[in-house]
């Protein structure tokens, strides 16, 4: 079972800068597209954005591009989810998620997720 671990997240300023990581040590992520997923209290989960299992394609919620900036590193299973000029309505709970190959826009055709770790944009 592939298990998916999310770390990065914290308490930020307006403005601010994180960086998300979503990793796995039990399995290679080098077949997998990655999706970032954030949920807020009272919310339904929406998508954030999304790499291929190459690379070569990433996807972006229209709230957050030019904004965020997703990368991974095979060698390392690692997926990266820059996030700079950060809002107060980026507050979510962040989940990372994976799926086979390609991206998918909706959470229902990821197999597997991440425990989620928590952002907080508060002045």
């Amino acid at each position: 079972q592939l298990q998916l671990v999310e770390s990065g997240g914290g308490l930020v300023q307006p403005g601010g800068s994180l960086r998300l990581s979503c990793a796995t040590s039990n399995f290679t992520l080098d077949y997998r597209a990655i999706g970032w997923f954030r949920q807020a209290p009272g919310k339904e989960r929406e998508g954030v954005s999304c790499i291929s299992y190459s690379g070569s394609t990433t996807t972006y919620a229209d709230s957050v591009k030019g904004r965020f900036t997703i990368s991974r590193d095979n060698a390392k299973n690692t997926v990266y989810l820059q996030m700079t000029s950060l809002k107060p309505e980026d507050t979510a709970i962040y989940y990372c998620a994976a799926k086979g190959y390609y991206c998918s826009g909706h959470h229902s055709s990821y197999a597997y997720w991440g425990q989620g770790t928590q952002v907080t944009v508060s002045s």
